[in-house]
């Protein structure tokens, strides 16, 4: 399976997108986000202080803006669009004025940016086409929130090394615990799962597309899981533990990210309880995620599960967020976010609680939002009977 989109793809997207150019009034898209850079012409980059830029006009013309030591990658990625160097950052002609002298004579157009754009570039972006009416839109974020068939394939084989990668964690806790030796440590598991993540890429996969990271693994053990953002330490799994494995990777780009959480031994009645109160959470929002749905009623209906069950105190994140070429994107499912789900939209359904000097428990899958509902791309088993590790 190769990891690259083709010509097709691309110029779908891209005539998509000037029918909503045309639509919202504008004349011409610019934006140097390096997800919209790539989702626009299958060229990714490493980003840095030189710019990388797209420029998409009503006429036609997708002209990628790269410093000269980046074209013949974007050659090599067979990007989409009509290259455009200039020597080096920030040179005797500024980047954005090289861009310029070639779309001459683009003046008088309306231009939507990226909201993304950082103030200098768009300065930049500004000084160089001083006749051009600078918008803010949004049209590439909806865009790229409604998944293309060819996309969710993609997102459909991250889901399946994802599965893979937890499947591997697991294997190696219930080696080490049937043998009665020293249980892996939190890092130790996290290079191990990464590692059956990115030789799975370059095993089954052509054309790899490198991205940060292709794989990778939170690994929280105990009461370091109660921090939902912490990362991996040196110390080791002890049997009695609530431990968490929060893993994902991308292929050709595209995010999934799957959770699940797991007892070595037999679990505690306090360890259910809480394990199940977040399955229950988690059935709910499944349940929620459908067309129409707003992403904030979808995250009450599951958050609510929680707080039902007297542990509202240790909520301490949203249901979950978009998830594309980045792995966090909009929309959010979370109490301010309006939002109305559509098929298409790839989703993180993921509630947890956090018990300082405890553990958390969080259970997290990639949806895809369907006609009919939504459907999880991770399919490890969720139940807490299938996350105990004999000991």
């Amino acid at each position: 399976m190769s990891q690259r989109l083709g010509p097709e793809f691309f110029a779908s997207i891209q005539g998509g997108l000037r029918a909503r150019l045309a639509h919202d009034g504008l004349g011409a898209l610019l934006t140097d986000s390096p997800e919209d850079v790539a989702y626009l012409t299958g060229f990714f980059h490493h980003p840095g202080e030189r710019p990388v830029a797209v420029w998409l006009d009503g006429d036609g013309r997708v002209v990628l803006l790269v410093p000269e030591l980046e074209r013949e990658n974007a050659e090599r990625q067979r990007a989409a669009a009509e290259l455009v160097s200039y020597p080096e950052y920030p040179g005797v002609v500024p980047p954005f004025h090289v861009l310029a002298a070639a779309l001459a004579p683009a003046i008088g157009l309306a231009v939507g940016h990226a909201p993304s754009m950082s103030w200098e570039r768009l300065s930049a972006a500004r000084e160089a086409l001083p006749a051009a009416e600078f918008r803010a839109t949004r049209l590439l974020v909806q865009a790229r929130g409604i998944k293309h068939p060819d996309e969710i394939a993609l997102h459909e084989e991250a889901a399946r090394i994802t599965d893979r990668m937890i499947a591997a964690g697991v294997a190696l806790v219930a080696e080490r615990a049937s043998e009665r030796g020293e249980l892996p440590s939190e890092a130790e598991l996290a290079s191990h799962v990464t590692s059956v993540g990115v030789r799975t890429m370059y095993a089954e996969h052509r054309d790899v597309v490198v991205v940060s990271p292709l794989a990778g693994a939170l690994v929280y053990t105990a009461a370091n899981s109660a921090y939902p953002h912490g990362l991996p330490s040196g110390r080791r799994l002890q049997p009695g533990d609530t431990f968490m494995l929060s893993l994902g990777c991308a292929v050709g780009g595209r995010f999934v990210e799957g959770e699940r959480t797991f007892v070595v031994g037999a679990p505690t009645a306090q360890q259910r309880e809480y394990h199940d109160a977040v399955r229950a959470a988690h059935a709910a929002a499944m349940q929620a995620t459908a067309p129409g749905i707003e992403c904030r009623e979808a995250n009450a209906r599951s958050l609510a599960v929680i707080r039902d069950a007297g542990l509202g105190g240790f909520l301490r994140h949203r249901l979950g967020h978009g998830i594309g070429l980045g792995m966090h994107e909009p929309p959010w499912l979370e109490d301010g976010d309006a939002t109305v789900l559509e098929a298409g939209m790839v989703i993180s359904n993921e509630p947890g609680i956090y018990v300082p000097g405890h553990a958390g428990y969080r259970i997290s899958d990639s949806m895809l939002v369907t006609a009919e509902g939504s459907r999880a791309l991770t399919a490890f088993p969720r139940g807490l009977d299938d996350c105990v590790i004999p000991f």
